[in-house]
């Protein structure tokens, strides 16, 4: 940690337009996300949630997974909290009152303005960019529609993926393991977050206290699941994932602009499912896994040969562009946590620059799958032109971060460890976390 009279030093220095600039952007995303609340959304979705935190409430919670629930067991506990609240409320727990669509949406939005303290955290000692990070991500047009509006739930796994990296940097990697525990159990669309964590816990701890902390995030699962493994709420899961998986939406792209998108725009603009044959018996799902794998192999070594604190958050972004542009069956949303991970590299000139471009994508590939309002929809069309330049521009982005993690820090200011210049050395397994810490 920084020394404490470096921080008094720098704090004395602290801009009088900092404050109220502070106040006044959480206050307006505070303000935007509660007119926005108790809106409909998009009701096919909000519909089934509402179902879910019903049925749950309605049955003994063990019994979770007997509904046709396609989340992990996070989600279980978050829709029965709902579900109580509502109760205590005594509010019949249906869709069409704005009540309910509001507390539906409100774990995300809190998590949403989370996010936001915490990439200004992660900046605390570049002030200006904490500021101008941290309201980026309160502010980001992307987070207000998939949480406020929409009433998704990416931003509660990517706030506990946020966590665990802060956790790492902090020098508690074992908390760091619980919080990845917590985000896959979450969100499957966490899962990319492996690889760059794995990477950094070889190289700094060794492979066996990599794989202690691999046993540290396998028991907080474990522990997730407890209340729902006497119904069989496990298996109730994966049968519940794979219809999903491989039924309702086993298309090569749901509308998430990659490079399966740009196959099925070439094909016609329809949907294509996924497991038919493309090279011989090797059907599409089997190459994009094989293609998604060497790709993030690439990120693996990249973390492994440098455990900066840098490269494991660049590292992180880079998995999940990379798992978004490359598998199939990927929804428009689920490159959610790159944009949060860039975020924390904006001082860098070459990764502020991909964040800003990103961020235009991503913004569009959702509006443009599932718009707000009829003028959205003639603006941002699902199929065509520029759909299609959208896809370029988030693979674009995908190799430029893994092109900026392959090759080291842009500027002296990147986010590092304590010196910025000499990463630490990886530790034995009998040693601690090196003397190193974050700036």
């Amino acid at each position: 940690m920084v020394p404490v009279r470096a921080r008094a030093t720098f704090s004395a220095r602290r801009p009088t337009w900092a404050g109220p600039v502070v106040v006044a952007g959480l206050a307006a995303a505070i303000l935007i996300r509660l007119i926005l609340l108790p809106t409909d959304g998009f009701r096919d979705d909000l519909d089934q949630f509402v179902g879910w935190v019903r049925d749950i409430g309605r049955a003994p919670f063990g019994q979770a997974y007997r509904l046709d629930l396609s989340f992990p067991p996070v989600m279980a506990y978050l829709f029965a909290l709902m579900g109580g609240i509502l109760g205590l409320a005594g509010h019949a727990v249906d869709a069409g009152d704005p009540l309910v669509r509001a507390v539906v949406k409100l774990p995300a939005s809190v998590a949403d303005l989370a996010l936001a303290l915490g990439v200004a955290f992660a900046l605390r000692d570049r002030l200006r960019w904490a500021i101008v990070a941290g309201l980026a991500i309160a502010l980001h047009p992307a987070l207000i529609y998939v949480s406020a509006w929409w009433g998704q739930f990416e931003s509660i796994y990517v706030l506990a993926g946020l966590v665990a990296v802060l956790l790492a940097g902090g020098r508690h990697p074992n908390l760091a393991a619980v919080a990845l525990g917590v985000a896959v159990m979450t969100k499957p669309q966490a899962l990319p977050f492996f690889v760059p964590f794995a990477a950094w816990a070889v190289a700094r701890f060794g492979l066996g206290g990599a794989i202690r902390l691999a046993a540290v995030t396998a028991g907080t699962a474990a522990v997730l699941w407890v209340p729902f493994l006497a119904d069989g709420g496990v298996a109730g899961y994966a049968r519940n994932l794979n219809h999903y998986q491989n039924e309702v939406f086993g298309v090569l792209s749901l509308r998430a602009w990659n490079v399966w998108w740009l196959l099925q725009q070439a094909a016609g603009g329809n949907f294509l499912s996924d497991s038919g044959a493309l090279l011989g018996p090797v059907s599409v799902r089997s190459l994009a896994f094989v293609m998604t794998g060497l790709a993030e192999a690439v990120v693996f070594i990249a973390v492994y040969q440098r455990p900066t604190f840098r490269n494991l958050v660049l590292g992180i972004a880079a998995s999940a562009l990379v798992a978004f542009s490359l598998l199939t069956t990927m929804h428009e949303r689920y490159a959610f946590a790159a944009l949060v991970f860039l975020a924390l590299l904006l001082p860098e000139v070459r990764l502020r620059a991909l964040w800003l471009v990103f961020g235009l994508a991503f913004t569009a590939n959702l509006m443009s799958a599932v718009p707000a309002t009829a003028g959205i929809a003639q603006l941002l069309p699902q199929n065509g032109l520029l759909s299609v330049l959208g896809a370029l521009t988030v693979l674009a982005v995908t190799l430029g971060s893994v092109w900026q993690l392959t090759h080291g820090p842009a500027e002296s200011d990147s986010l590092e460890w304590s010196d910025g210049e000499h990463p630490p050395q990886p530790a034995s397994e009998g040693n601690p976390i090196p003397a190193q810490v974050v700036r």
